[in-house]
């Protein structure tokens, strides 16, 4: 599997799962139970009965408490087993509970070994709460790809010109572009000077003006992307109220498929309805329309998510692309050996500990 385990992926926005509405989403292969409690806060169970495996979700949730609708084994919302009505409750009575943290308006799981979850690695996404509800454009696109493809798209942009022609495209394949090795993350970045603008771009500027365009992507393990876009009349002076950063988050599914996690925020005209109204159909358009059916397509056309086993031809707009696979790849060589080297024994099972550390509530 080409998943990074010890990370923080995103499960899902706060706004899918309200009281008494759970959600059940698979990430890295597994099926996971999300809900919230009576008091509002939200936890993570493995969507599996530990006694005959059937779904959790196909039981009832009663404030922490979620019981499987089929023997009627109940668990707490740290996995411990709090009622067996058929006999005693042992200690082998447990389900699998997820470390869950809600920040920046989005559920974050830990998938891995939760003694190693530490809250401070969670990227800061602080741009979408300081941005106000009407000038966040959030969506969701389960994507029929490996996530490393949508990686792929993001890191290299030059695809804009073609794949984007009547929303995004038309400046990207004539830029200066450059990317660089920033340590916990990768920059790739482009500048178009003195072009025509991309129609997306045209109702920020004054008409028939052309633009100089600053366009940024900084990539943090194992796939989550921050894009930044400063659009201004050519040779205009940017400034901080110029930019526009839109959250791109790839969160594995399965091999073949992913959560596509998007947020588009902006400094400038935050109270415009209008043009809030005007962006989110070529967000749609760009998104949903054009990115989401290519690489659906080029994944089938692919049959494996391995691209490395097929020798694809590289170009130099692979540059930022390649450099995030290779650091990923090594990511995941020191993970798995690190693994390797530690005795079974002593590798936790459940996230008791550092849902202690968050929620600041007793484990018993």
């Amino acid at each position: 599997m080409t998943w990074l385990r010890n990370a923080w992926y995103q499960a899902g926005w706060s706004e899918e799962v309200k009281i008494g509405k759970p959600l059940v989403r698979t990430i890295l292969g597994e099926q996971i139970l999300i809900f919230r409690k009576a008091d509002g806060s939200a936890a993570a169970l493995l969507d599996m009965c530990p006694h005959r495996f059937a779904p959790l979700s196909a039981g009832n949730i009663s404030g922490e408490v979620v019981t499987c609708g089929y023997h009627g084994l109940a668990f707490n919302a740290h996995g411990v087993c709090v009622h067996n009505p058929h006999g005693p409750v042992t200690s082998a009575m447990r389900v699998r509970n997820y470390p869950l943290i809600e920040r920046h308006t989005a559920l974050w799981l830990w998938a891995g070994e939760p003694d190693l979850a530490d809250p401070d690695l969670i990227a800061d996404l602080s741009f979408i709460d300081r941005t106000p509800e009407p000038a966040r454009i959030a969506m969701y696109l389960p994507t029929k790809a490996n996530y490393q493809l949508l990686v792929d798209n993001i890191m290299d942009l030059s695809h804009a010109d073609y794949l984007h022609p009547e929303t995004l495209g038309g400046i990207m394949t004539g830029a200066k572009s450059s990317t660089r090795d920033a340590g916990d993350h990768i920059v790739a970045e482009w500048i178009s000077s003195d072009c025509i603008p991309a129609p997306a771009f045209v109702p920020m500027l004054p008409p028939g003006a052309r633009a100089d365009v600053w366009t940024e992507v900084v990539w943090r393990a194992p796939s989550l992307m921050v894009l930044g876009t400063s659009v201004v009349p050519t040779g205009t002076t940017k400034t901080p109220e110029d930019d526009s950063y839109t959250l791109h988050n790839m969160v594995p599914e399965t091999e073949t498929t992913t959560h596509y996690f998007a947020c588009n925020t902006r400094r400038y005209r935050l109270d415009d309805d209008e043009l809030s109204a005007m962006i989110r159909p070529i967000l749609v358009k760009a998104f949903c329309e054009e990115d989401k059916p290519m690489l659906e397509k080029q994944q089938a056309r692919m049959g494996t998510p391995d691209l490395w086993s097929l020798s694809p031809i590289l170009l130099q707009v692979d540059a930022g692309a390649v450099r995030v696979r290779r650091k990923l790849d090594s990511l995941i060589a020191a993970e798995r050996a690190a693994a390797t080297s530690q005795p079974a024994h002593t590798r936790p099972l459940t996230g008791d500990v550092v849902q202690e550390r968050v929620s600041g509530q007793v484990v018993d």
